[in-house]
């Protein structure tokens, strides 16, 4: 039986992957700090009939990244799809926001990437088969913060493994998802009233377009017509116009 292993696993996106894969038979290593949520949905995992692994690990802490990713390295227990979904906002502008918080998200959503996916590719290379999934976001194809710099470098990153190791039978993809209806605005304090409810996708629509996205072998995968449409316009309009609708001129 094949097995994924998902960081950010507890909530959102990260237990909608978790939910989902286990529905189709995979035995699942569910990744996150928070002890008591990994239980709960280790619980509803199992109940699909699959085994549940929980590895309870702060992916900002090096000696707990580094335990995860020997969880990846090791051969003997095989992971098939590594999901890189964990991230966090930033509320303030760069300029305003303090130091600590700007390297929290690069290390969870920039360093950590970059780690699990070096620890689990030779393996997935070994093999000749294996997918990594990296949650990324709409916004990294748009000048919108120090979130969306992240964000772009694991988009960037995300199509350049895949188009090294595609050939060799490992398939990376890029998920960018637009505004998703999860904890992650609430936990950084951002109030998104104003945002209309036809510009929300749920978890479930991201993680179904990315599954069979990378089934079918695409680098990118986004949900929604909206968000297609979205996407597409700011890889093709010159960044100078992306930068003014951005800026708001």
């Amino acid at each position: 039986m094949a097995t994924a292993l998902i960081t950010g696993a507890t909530s959102g996106i990260g237990s909608a992957f978790a939910e989902e894969l286990a529905r189709q038979g995979h035995n699942i290593v569910l990744v996150a700090r928070d002890t008591v949520a990994l239980a709960k949905i280790a619980q509803q995992v199992r109940g699909q009939g699959v085994e549940a692994e929980i590895l309870a690990a702060d992916l900002a802490d090096p000696d707990q990244l580094n335990v995860v990713a020997a969880r990846l390295a090791d051969a003997a227990r095989p992971i098939d799809i590594c999901v890189n979904n964990a991230g966090l906002g930033v509320r303030e502008d760069f300029a305003t926001s303090s130091v600590a918080e700007e390297q929290l998200m690069i290390d969870v959503m920039v360093t950590a990437v970059m780690r699990l996916s070096h620890a689990v590719l030779p393996v997935m290379l070994n093999r000749g088969t294996g997918a990594i999934i990296n949650v990324s976001s709409i916004a990294g194809w748009l000048p919108g913060g120090t979130y969306s710099a992240a964000k772009a470098w694991t988009t960037v990153f995300s199509e350049s493994l895949h188009a090294k190791v595609e050939p060799q039978g490992v398939h990376v993809i890029a998920v960018c998802p637009g505004y998703t209806r999860t904890q992650f605005h609430q936990r950084a304090g951002m109030n998104m009233s104003k945002v209309p409810s036809w510009m929300w996708l749920t978890p479930e629509q991201v993680v179904s377009e990315a599954l069979k996205d990378a089934r079918s072998g695409r680098v990118w995968s986004v949900a929604g017509r909206l968000y297609k449409g979205l996407g597409f316009a700011a890889r093709v309009l010159p960044n100078a116009i992306t930068r003014r609708v951005m800026a708001g001129r």
